[in-house]
Formats: C-alpha cells, sequence, structure tokens
C-alpha cells in the first residue's frame, strides 16, 4: 500500500498535503472567524439581547408612567399621594404601623455599664 511513497517526490507532496490539511483545521478550529470565535461570539450576543430584552421592559414602564403623567391627573396625584405625602385639605391622614402585635420595646438604661456592642454586663 506504501509502495507509492517510496520516490522523494511523493513524499514531497504528502508532507504538503499534511501541512496544508493541518494549517486549514488551524483556520477553521482556532482563527478568525473560525468555530470557536464564532461559539464565543455568539454566546455574547445571547447575553447581549437578554440585556436588550430586560431594557426595553423598563423603557416601556417609563413610557407609559410618563404618557400617564403627561395625560391624567389622577396619575399625578397618585404620585404626590404616595412619593410626597399630599393631603387635600379635609382629609384625615391615617398613617398605619407595620409592627406586630407581640412586638416588645427594648429599653436600655443609658447609665447602666453595659457593652453596647453586645448587650452584656462587664464581670
Amino acid at each position: 500500500m506504501f509502495e507509492v511513497f517510496r520516490s522523494t517526490s511523493s513524499k514531497l507532496v504528502l508532507l504538503l498535503a499534511v501541512v496544508l490539511i493541518a494549517g486549514l483545521q488551524y483556520q477553521f478550529w482556532l482563527g478568525e472567524g473560525g468555530y470557536f470565535p464564532h461559539q464565543a461570539l455568539t454566546q455574547q450576543i445571547t447575553q447581549q439581547a437578554e440585556v436588550n430584552d430586560e431594557l426595553k421592559e423598563r423603557n416601556r414602564i417609563l413610557a407609559a408612567e410618563v404618557y400617564d403623567l403627561k395625560n391624567g391627573a389622577e396619575a399625578i396625584e397618585e404620585h404626590a399621594r404616595l412619593d410626597l405625602g399630599l393631603v387635600k385639605p379635609n382629609e384625615t391622614f391615617v398613617q398605619m404601623s407595620t409592627i406586630s402585635s407581640r412586638y416588645k420595646a427594648i429599653y436600655i438604661n443609658p447609665n447602666a455599664k453595659v457593652d453596647t456592642a453586645t448587650n452584656e454586663h462587664p464581670n
């Protein structure tokens, strides 16, 4: 089978073919625009698309809020009540506490010799 490669010219042609194939394989796998750089670029594109989708959703929400503030007095009033504490005349403001009814206040005697970091009496 290898009788073909007995002459020097055939060995040279075989060596040239092996070098050419190795160079092309290197270009395919690792060269500019090759398989691995293409995979990395595809992953970056996917990540950027996810970021863009999140930003588009945020922009959509902000655009809806801007539209409401420009076109409706109710949105402006809601914003003023929730964020700025607006109370109209003849309204009673009631603030509800979110503290549990089982809450027990802890009072510390300022004159006591207690380590304030650990609330322990030094011995």
